[in-house]
């Protein structure tokens, strides 16, 4: 089943972990997606280890309107997630998707996020393992797995996880 026509967003930061973000969303776009990457601003974002995406929206210039475009969350890891777990509008898209079952993939520290949004209560998932104490103090039940599928959400854990993870966050839009 083809997947072009859907639409992906994908919120990073500064010090992604670089394979998290490009793995997944080159297979985004090998399947005919359009991925929006937004950023705590619009322009170039680095990865830990040096590459570097184009992000063309800032979080805080999404409406929560235009929300209703996209058919998924993805959210890496690395070291930006914890740059923009507090960020009230990033919090804000994670329920609004959450709100309406939209698919939401977070991998490794990619569920900080989540957690503080408040959207892990009562769910399973898995994140990196320094992440996994956080998940279950938000109250979520932890499997230290590949990947853990909870509703319409997709978890995994590191880069090792990355063909799995693929594999559920296409199956979540069709695939």
């Amino acid at each position: 089943m083809a997947v072009s026509g859907k639409k992906v967003l994908i919120i990073t930061a500064d010090e992604f972990e670089d394979t998290e973000l490009l793995a997944p969303m080159y297979r985004l776009k090998e399947e005919g997606l359009q991925v929006d990457v937004a950023a705590p601003s619009k322009g170039k974002v680095k990865g830990k280890h040096g590459y570097e995406v184009e992000a063309n929206l800032g979080v805080k210039d999404i409406s929560m309107d235009g929300l209703d475009g996209y058919d998924l969350l993805f959210l890496p890891g690395g070291k930006a997630p914890s740059k923009l777990r507090d960020i009230k509008e990033v919090q804000e898209i994670a329920k609004a998707f959450d709100a309406k079952h939209k698919p939401i993939a977070a991998i490794c520290h990619g569920p900080q996020i989540l957690i503080s949004a408040g959207l892990m209560q009562g769910k399973t998932a898995t994140a990196y393992s320094e992440v996994q104490p956080e998940l279950k103090k938000a109250g979520a039940t932890v499997k230290d797995q590949e990947v853990v599928v909870e509703g319409n959400y997709v978890f995994s854990r590191n880069p090792n996880d990355i063909p799995a993870f693929n594999r559920e966050m296409m199956k979540k839009l069709g695939r």
